[in-house]
């Protein structure tokens, strides 16, 4: 008897060992980064910066940003803080007017470096790579993401949801490969 429900997982690709995979071409490399904790943070951003030290109000879509801690804003009354070392603020709701929720398995986080990265950049984007927007959020190869250069113009870290990790690798395989 033939199987009724048809076992889908089998159209698609295994995702790669993130911990060792890499790929590079057409002037960049692309790696995962693993490691880093991130937290959304909602409502008031001054009163989330009073609280967990930090400052600004974060960067934007593909801006520069550096050091160990560093913030990219999404929305208006929202961002993403990202920091090699865990936050001194606990998730949850506080009632100085801010939610901060743990991303650190929601997100995947790639990293894409070289001196072609202005090319993967004009295929993922609609924006100017040379531009500043305010949000850091944004559609990047089809898929809801948070893009922002770091520590050097030459380096793109994109965070994207988990679920869509295995789809980008498989643009970022196809684009430098072009």
């Amino acid at each position: 008897m033939p199987d009724l429900i048809p076992d889908l997982a089998q159209r698609w690709p295994a995702a790669p060992d993130w911990s060792s995979a890499g790929i590079e071409g057409a002037g960049v490399a692309v790696k995962s980064v693993a490691g880093l904790y991130q937290m959304l943070v909602s409502g008031n951003l001054n009163a989330w910066n009073a609280a967990s030290g930090l400052t600004g109000p974060g960067v934007g879509a593909l801006a520069l940003a550096e050091g160990d801690t560093w913030q990219a804003r999404v929305a208006r009354d929202r961002l993403l803080a990202v920091s090699v070392r865990p936050f001194s603020v606990a998730p949850g709701w506080r009632g100085e007017g801010f939610a901060a929720t743990r991303m650190d398995a929601a997100l995947h986080v790639f990293e894409i470096e070289g001196p072609g990265l202005g090319d993967v950049i004009a295929r993922a984007v609609t924006l100017d790579p040379a531009g500043n927007s305010p949000s850091a959020a944004m559609l990047f190869a089809d898929v809801n993401a948070i893009a922002y250069r770091h520590g050097k113009a030459e380096c793109l870290r994109v965070h994207v949801d988990r679920g869509l990790a295995p789809y980008l690798w498989e643009w970022f395989e196809e684009c430098v490969s072009v």
